[in-house]
């Protein structure tokens, strides 16, 4: 998958983004099966830390994933971009294809990072890297090793979430890739 110059510019261009700074564009949808999103205040405290370490954040997703972004931005990330909602899929590549990082759950958008070839962070809980990997060498898949997981399941059969809430924000950024 490719986008080209010309149209990654016009789409920054509409909704009046900037490449001064490293983009880390977060993909925190899912709603099919909510056992798949990592937690909103986590994605929050995530983005607080890339802001404090030069970022910008933007984050990506269906009209369904607009309220979501707009807790994590109410939660102490006024600069980030809500843009849920705000793109069609081929908008919603070109912003991707932008970042230098994405943090993703398992979903549609995750794979277009992958295809794509953008560092990402790939959040697992409940469905398992074996049979839904990223397919890209700059992705590395993060999950935790409980007994539980991964259930398959829609939401947490035994409703606790631990295969998410236990993989915090503080593991997560440890992976975060340097720089160039």
């Amino acid at each position: 998958m490719q986008v080209t110059p010309e149209q990654r510019q016009l789409v920054l261009d509409k909704f009046g983004l900037a490449l001064g700074k490293p983009v880390a564009v977060f993909c925190p949808g899912c709603r099919i099966r909510p056992a798949k999103r990592w937690p909103i205040p986590y994605f929050a405290e995530l983005a607080q830390h890339l802001q404090d370490q030069g970022y910008v954040v933007w984050i990506v997703g269906s009209p369904k994933d607009q309220e979501t972004g707009d807790k994590i931005v109410a939660l102490g990330n006024l600069s980030a971009r809500n843009l849920c909602g705000s793109t069609d899929l081929a908008e919603a590549i070109a912003l991707i294809s932008c970042a230098s990082l994405v943090v993703s759950n398992d979903s549609g958008l995750m794979h277009i990072a992958a295809a794509l070839d953008r560092p990402m962070l790939a959040l697992y809980g409940s469905s398992s890297p074996g049979f839904t990997p990223p397919l890209s060498p700059n992705a590395q898949i993060l999950q935790i090793d409980i007994p539980c997981s991964p259930c398959f399941k829609r939401e947490c059969p035994l409703g606790h979430f631990k295969c998410m809430k236990n993989l915090t924000p503080k593991m997560v950024a440890e992976h975060i890739p340097a720089l160039d």
